[in-house]
């Protein structure tokens, strides 16, 4: 009988939150870690993370690199998620799902022992979980996508008495914008204990993030980036950071 797998679920029903970078980085840096890891897409028309790993087999097999690469596919229309996770054959499994409302995504949701939202450190995407008062920046009530994860994480503990983690990512910090930032830490702190997430520093607003899609290399292949940038570096420990924050302890991210 196989071992059911760890399901990460990627999920945000915003785009453009860095959802794929994200879930690209943690899949190659588990993958690292010696980790068998799955990783699906859940948006047939996008195929953003399918494509990224894509580019990254393409691009070791071009410069004859062992680069440690996770297993990848792009969900058929219409399939259960479940199917994958019944399927077992990997340590970890990491779903992606679409920046919109879909059935895929939801029933994702119901499967995941973690998920994980990226968001943009703005009230723009924090109104997707909750409400603030325009005038005191005071929560008024959570929002839609809030009651979407209540809801999924109700069925996951009906199910089998699971309980799941919620981790928001505080994805493009800027240094500007102090008051902004403060208010926006203030409004997560009081709506996280109502609704049940986590806060965790996500990666900043970079421009290495988007140059590294063509080439699939990540922040972990750092023999394969040149001469590293402070920026570089400061992103790496950006990433370092996330993913003990996400699976505690000091987890190694090995240099390739």
């Amino acid at each position: 009988m196989s071992t059911r797998p760890a399901v990460l679920v990627l999920a945000n029903e915003k785009g453009g939150t860095g959802k794929s970078t994200v879930a690209v980085h943690l899949a190659v840096a588990l993958a690292a870690e010696g980790k068998r890891v799955r990783l699906y897409d859940l948006d047939q028309r996008q195929r953003t993370s399918m494509r990224y790993l894509e580019n990254r087999a393409r691009h070791a097999r071009t410069h004859g690199l062992d680069l440690p690469l996770p297993s990848a596919d792009v969900l058929p229309e219409g399939h259960d998620p479940a199917g994958l996770v019944e399927a077992g054959g990997a340590d970890v499994l990491i779903l992606d799902t679409p920046g919109r409302d879909s059935d895929e995504g939801r029933r994702a949701l119901s499967l995941a022992d973690t998920i994980i939202t990226p968001i943009n450190d703005s009230f723009i995407d924090f109104d997707l979980i909750g409400r603030v008062n325009p005038e005191t920046f005071r929560v008024e009530r959570p929002s839609f996508y809030a009651e979407t994860i209540w809801k999924a994480r109700q069925a996951r503990a009906r199910r089998d008495g699971t309980t799941v983690d919620w981790v928001l990512l505080r994805n493009r910090l800027s240094a500007l914008e102090a008051r902004n930032r403060r208010r926006l830490g203030e409004a997560l702190a009081e709506l996280a204990p109502r609704v049940g997430f986590r806060v965790v520093p996500g990666l900043s607003e970079r421009v290495i993030y988007r140059e590294l899609f063509p080439s699939g290399l990540t922040l972990l292949d750092f023999a394969q980036l040149g001469e590293p940038s402070m920026s570089h570096v400061a992103a790496r420990a950006e990433l370092r950071e996330l993913m003990a924050a996400l699976f505690g302890g000091e987890t190694r991210l090995s240099a390739c």
